[in-house]
């Protein structure tokens, strides 16, 4: 499978996202600057890392959301082809329209950096293939605003038709119904808070965000 990681000015999570990409299928995913307008001939899969987009300066998301490269990625996404955002990724992803609702400053008000312990809601996806569904993993988080909101119908849809994929077992956040992860209705884009690039080697704390990009990449 061909990858792409989109870079945007602020993303600090790009190399770890092609670090686990290439750890899952051997090779490097194409580094795409936000300023191109296309993105590399057959890529198969983008990835949005984590990171502070633009400093975060305006509304998590919100600059990078209108980034030459992103009509490209809508694309992508509208010819069903899967799209992963990780953490200021998922803002984006919700700036663009691609995934509802809204990310919020933490209930705390405060940023929060540590281990969270998630449950897997739905194993039935191309992102989460390789779990059980309710099985417990711990992946880790770095947000000041991770908190889900979205109104009661919109969360009533993606409960309904198992759209969330993770949801945290211990909320850091204020999350509305504990959510970490959601896909769109078609199955093809996924955003979480959580970092799963970062948890995908034993020496480095956990491996329990390996078995996504495994889901993902067909190595599972």
């Amino acid at each position: 499978m061909k990858s792409a990681v989109i870079v945007f000015p602020g993303s600090n999570c790009d190399r770890d996202a092609a670090m686990a990409i290439e750890k899952v299928t051997g090779a490097a995913p194409a580094m795409v600057w936000h300023q191109e307008t296309e993105l590399p001939e057959g890529t198969d899969f983008v990835m949005l890392p984590g990171g502070f987009s633009y400093g975060d300066y305006l509304r998590c998301g919100a600059m990078a959301g209108v980034s030459h490269i992103i009509p490209a990625v809508k694309a992508h996404a509208e010819a069903g082809k899967p799209v992963l955002g990780v953490c200021n990724g998922f803002q984006i992803l919700i700036e663009t329209g691609l995934l509802p609702g809204a990310l919020m400053r933490n209930a705390s008000l405060h940023f929060v950096c540590e281990k969270a312990p998630l449950r897997v809601e739905n194993a039935n996806t191309q992102f989460t293939s390789g779990y059980s569904t309710n099985r417990e993993i711990v992946i880790p988080i770095a947000h000041h605003d991770g908190n889900y909101f979205a109104d009661d119908e919109t969360l009533n849809a993606l409960e309904g038709d198992g759209r969330v994929l993770f949801r945290y077992a211990s909320n850091p956040n204020g999350s509305a119904r504990d959510i970490a992860g959601i896909a769109n209705e078609r199955g093809n884009v996924m955003g979480m808070m959580p970092h799963p690039e970062r948890a995908i080697d034993a020496d480095h704390g956990g491996t329990d965000g390996l078995a996504l990009f495994e889901s993902l990449l067909g190595s599972a």
